[in-house]
């Protein structure tokens, strides 16, 4: 399986935050607190960096991608 690093649905946290219009921690306190809001391998911590998919965020706001309106 080959995954492209590339893809515009792979997002640095806060990034993915601001393009939902959440707070910049959101993907960090709700991987904590409730972290079946996002499906198996959507998000994942590199180091000090939370690194989420366009379908993880779908998931854990219920909102689409804002970026395809």
């Amino acid at each position: 399986m080959k995954i492209n690093l590339n893809s515009d649905d792979i997002l640095e946290a806060r990034e993915a935050a601001r393009i939902w219009g959440v707070s910049e921690g959101y993907v960090r306190k709700t991987i904590s607190q409730s972290p079946e809001k996002f499906p198996e391998g959507t998000v994942r911590k590199f180091g000090k960096q939370w690194v989420v998919t366009t379908e993880g965020m779908e998931h854990a706001t219920g909102k689409k991608d804002p970026r395809r309106n």
